[in-house]
């Protein structure tokens, strides 16, 4: 039976590479994230200021999404793209960031721009003020990758029409350690949205 859904690209950015429907488009021998998500910023020649006041989860997840949705030749009025991200650390990050600058200032509040990504579905806005998306958008936690959840969710969302496409995927960081991987799905596309495939592609197997 042919599949209802497809996988029409997808994204894995880690180990200092960023690979696009499994091809390798960039890569750089930065360990540090900060001097790596400058230098991919600056490969695809992005033109977003606010990109550097992100924190790290933020700029991770919003790198993977350009380079997918770049290809899309999104309208202003019509990108009905929901979003489904998930990880395990949450925003885990940048709450160290806040609660060490909280320590360092005795002020409960001393850090407004940190402060305001204390939530990992901060991401999602970011990337649908920067792509113009307002289709629903989720963020869920989970102890470890789970495609089954992705699949399901997003063909809700495409079945029951509230989004006519759905970026999915999973965005981690936590200290040096950062994965993103994101797909987008829709109706018309070549990879049969399955649990197997999806957990193929994220295990680059």
């Amino acid at each position: 039976m042919r599949a209802e859904f497809f996988i029409k690209s997808f994204c894995r950015i880690e180990n200092g590479q960023v690979m696009f429907n499994g091809n390798t488009i960039f890569t750089t021998e930065s360990e540090i994230f900060s001097n790596f998500s400058k230098e991919t910023y600056r490969h695809f020649e992005i033109s977003y200021p606010k990109f550097f006041k992100m924190d790290n989860l933020s700029k991770l997840a919003f790198l993977a999404a350009e380079i997918i949705l770049k290809n899309e030749n999104l309208d202003a009025d019509k990108n009905n793209i929901a979003l489904v991200f998930s990880n395990r650390a949450s925003s885990l990050d940048t709450d160290r960031k806040h609660q060490k600058s909280i320590e360092n200032s005795g002020s409960i509040f001393p850090s407004p721009a940190v402060f305001v990504y204390t939530l990992p579905n901060i991401c999602l806005g970011e990337i649908s003020i920067r792509h113009r998306l307002y289709s629903e958008n989720s963020f869920f936690i989970f102890e470890k990758f789970n495609a089954e959840h992705l699949q399901l969710y997003a063909h809700n969302l495409l079945r029951t029409k509230k989004a006519e496409k759905v970026l999915c995927g999973w965005v981690e960081f936590d200290g040096d350690d950062y994965k993103a991987f994101l797909y987008l799905v829709e109706k018309n596309a070549e990879i049969p949205h399955t649990v197997q495939k999806i957990e193929s592609l994220y295990y680059n197997e």
